[in-house]
Formats: structure tokens, C-alpha cells, sequence
């Protein structure tokens, strides 16, 4: 008899758990682990009715036999379909039938070989296997020298069997680290997952409060204007749109992890965006640094995250931005003169350190005086890079 490499759940199972409950073949034979080996292996049992037929046994003993070979298949198949199986509880049942059946049917040995070929798969642990398989050849052994059952058949009943379990037990080793390597597969992808929902998260958020501020902005100045300078107005409504249609397009680009304008840009907006709340900007970039793609596209939501904030609660006069290279590091400096509120960080301030310190930087937030908000971002390569606004 070959090998019996199951990959089997077995040793997964709570063996004290509450009650049987059948599992559908179709989840069985599907099953990642063992598959269709269960079927294919109940076909050994076929040497238990050696015996019989060359001996011409007995309806009493045939009967003995089908009995005997029904409450295998219980024990055997119950491991894979129940859904709590007591799994020595059975490997111990098969013994009792070697033990039971072993002097009235020479093929009584198959019963200690089942045994001893599945034990390895339903402990935890490689000692407990070994305790186990050389049970199972001792007792098998004793039998056999109380029937007197000559060479072959102590080789069948006590030493198959172990040589048998012997080869499973690398086997089940096997199985146990690629079912925890899988697991911890399922566990990376989890996180991955959870950290793409919380990126699309923070920059939902960056995205959507900094163009809604905007949208919020020139719509209460379209209303206000709209009486004494209805061609302003309109021009504000106008724009409007564009800035509506520019958040979809955002909003589409944050889902795919993607920025388009680029830090350059991103400061030409905040600028215009500050200008258009009433507030004086100062805008030092006039000799910038070449980013990676991933640094300026954090600076980039920083820079929207923080303008948002100065529009909505600072209710400053005046901003100043400036962004240069200091120690082979990228420093973002954005100050107001506004209120300065030392309240906790919220979610947008939260998600923006996030995204700062994965990237190995700092950020320091100041309220003295008004906000000072500074994010330093290491950085490999420095190149010039074309202003991005100017004062």
C-alpha cells in the first residue's frame, strides 16, 4: 500500500467542539487541501476482503466482515464530511477493529495501516505523531505474537504500518506550513485591502473638502455679486462647473491611486483658491526640487488638505507657502496668521501624517501665533525643478 499524503484539515478541527454536523460532499471534494483523496483511498480496503475470499469464509464471517468495513467507512469518511470531528476518537476506533478483527480475518492488519497513515494529520504536533505511530506498532505487534501470526503478518501489523505514518508525518509537516503560509497569504491581502480602502479614504477626504471649500467660496461670492456685477457672477457660477467636473475627475483618479497636476500645479491652486477667500499669499517656490512620483503626491495633498483648513477655520488675512530643499530633504513650510486653534487632529491632518511619516518624514503642526504647518520628506535625488508660483 502506498503513501497516504492527505492534505487534510484534520488537524485544524476543534475536537471538542459541540455537535456533528455534515459537511456536502461537493465542499469535500472541492476542498483545496485533500480533495477527491478521501474516495480514492477507501479503495485499499479492498485487501480486508482478501481473507475471505481465498478462505471461502462463512456467511457469519462475511457478515462479520461488511459490519465490520461499514463502521470503517464511518470512521474514516466522518473525518472529512463532519464538521467536528473527534479525530483521535477515530483513529483509535480503526485500531479497536484491527484488534477486534485480526483473528478472524488476516486482512485485519488494513485497519492498523488507516490508522497509522491518517494519525499524523490529526495532531499538532511532529512528538506527538511519533508517540502515536509507535503505539499503534506495539500493539499491533502484541496481537500479533498472541495470534502467532508469522513474519509477514507481524510485518503487516506492526511494522508497514509505522513505515507507513513514518512517510506521512513529512508529509503532514508539509501540509501544516503551506496551509499557515496560505493563511498568512489570506492575512496580506486582507491588509493590503484594508490599507487601499483607508488611502482611498484619506484621499476621498483631501479630494472632495478641498473642492467642496472651493465650490462653497465662489458660489457665496456668485451670490453676492450676483445684483451688482451679474457678468462677474456669472463668470463665478462658470467656474463653478469647472471645478465640479474637475472633483469627478479627482475623485476617479484618488480611486485609482493616480495624480495628474503635480506639486507645481498644486500650489498654483492653493494660491488661487487662497486669493479668491480674501487672503494675502506669499508664495516661495521659485526654486524647487525634482520629486519622486509617490513624495510629490503626498506634498500635493498636503498642500490641498492644509489650504482647505486655512479657508474653512483659520479665518486668517494672510498665508504664506514655501517650499525648498534643506539637507538633502524637502521641507513644505505653511503658515497663516489666522486664529490658531489648538484643537486635536482630525481626520484630514491625520491621514496627512500618515502619508508623511510612511514615507520616513516629519510633520510638525504650530499654533502659536496663528498655524504653522512644516513637512520634511527626505529626499535621493535633487534636480532644479520650474517654479510653481510666483509672489
Amino acid at each position: 500500500m502506498p503513501l497516504m499524503t492527505y492534505d487534510s484539515q484534520l488537524d485544524s478541527r476543534n475536537p471538542t467542539a459541540g455537535p456533528f454536523k455534515l459537511r456536502p460532499w461537493r465542499s469535500v471534494l472541492k476542498d483545496k487541501d485533500h480533495g477527491w483523496s478521501p474516495l480514492f483511498w477507501v479503495i485499499y480496503l479492498g485487501f480486508f476482503f482478501l481473507d475471505p475470499v481465498s478462505n471461502h469464509a462463512s456467511f457469519r464471517i462475511w457478515f462479520l466482515d461488511i459490519t465490520g468495513a461499514v463502521v470503517f467507512l464511518f470512521l474514516y469518511l466522518g473525518l472529512f464530511i463532519l464538521e467536528h470531528p473527534r479525530s483521535l476518537a477515530h483513529i483509535a476506533g480503526m485500531v479497536l477493529l484491527g484488534l477486534l478483527f485480526l483473528p478472524i480475518n488476516g486482512g485485519g492488519c488494513t485497519f492498523f495501516i488507516y490508522a497509522a497513515s491518517m494519525l499524523p494529520f490529526c495532531v499538532q504536533k511532529h512528538r506527538q505523531a511519533v508517540i502515536g505511530l509507535i503505539s499503534i506498532g506495539a500493539i499491533g505487534a502484541i496481537e500479533g505474537l498472541i495470534l502467532h501470526v508469522g513474519t509477514w503478518g507481524m510485518f503487516y501489523t506492526a511494522i508497514f504500518p509505522m513505515i507507513i505514518g513514518a512517510g506521512n508525518t513529512f508529509f503532514a509537516e508539509r501540509n501544516r506550513m503551506n496551509r499557515k503560509l496560505r493563511k498568512a497569504n489570506e492575512e496580506i491581502e486582507n491588509l493590503a485591502k484594508v490599507a487601499e480602502r483607508e488611502r482611498i479614504a484619506r484621499d476621498l477626504h483631501d479630494v472632495l473638502g478641498h473642492t467642496l471649500s472651493v465650490i462653497t467660496l465662489k458660489s457665496e461670492l456668485a451670490g453676492k455679486l450676483i445684483d451688482r456685477d451679474p457678468q462677474r457672477a456669472g463668470k463665478e457660477i462658470r467656474e463653478v462647473e469647472q471645478i465640479s467636473r474637475q472633483a469627478l475627475s479627482d475623485v476617479r483618479d484618488a480611486i485609482r491611486g493616480y495624480r495628474s497636476q503635480g506639486l507645481a500645479a498644486e500650489l498654483a491652486q492653493a494660491k488661487a483658491t487662497l486669493e479668491t477667500a480674501g487672503l494675502a499669499v506669499q508664495c516661495d517656490a521659485a526654486t524647487t526640487v525634482k520629486l519622486p512620483a509617490v513624495q510629490e503626491s503626498v506634498l500635493s495633498l498636503a498642500v490641498r488638505e492644509a489650504v482647505t483648513n486655512v479657508v474653512r477655520h483659520a479665518r486668517a488675512r494672510t498665508c504664506r507657502m514655501r517650499l525648498d530643499q534643506q539637507n538633502g530633504s524637502c521641507r513644505l513650510e505653511i503658515q497663516d496668521d489666522g486664529c490658531g486653534a489648538s484643537n486635536g487632529e482630525g481626520n484630514g491632518l491625520r491621514g496627512m501624517r500618515e502619508r508623511v511619516e510612511m514615507l520616513g518624514g516629519t510633520l510638525q503642526r504650530s499654533t502659536e501665533s496663528g498655524t504653522t504647518l512644516t513637512i520634511t520628506l527626505p529626499l535621493k535625488e535633487v534636480v532644479p525643478k520650474s517654479e510653481g508660483c510666483q509672489n
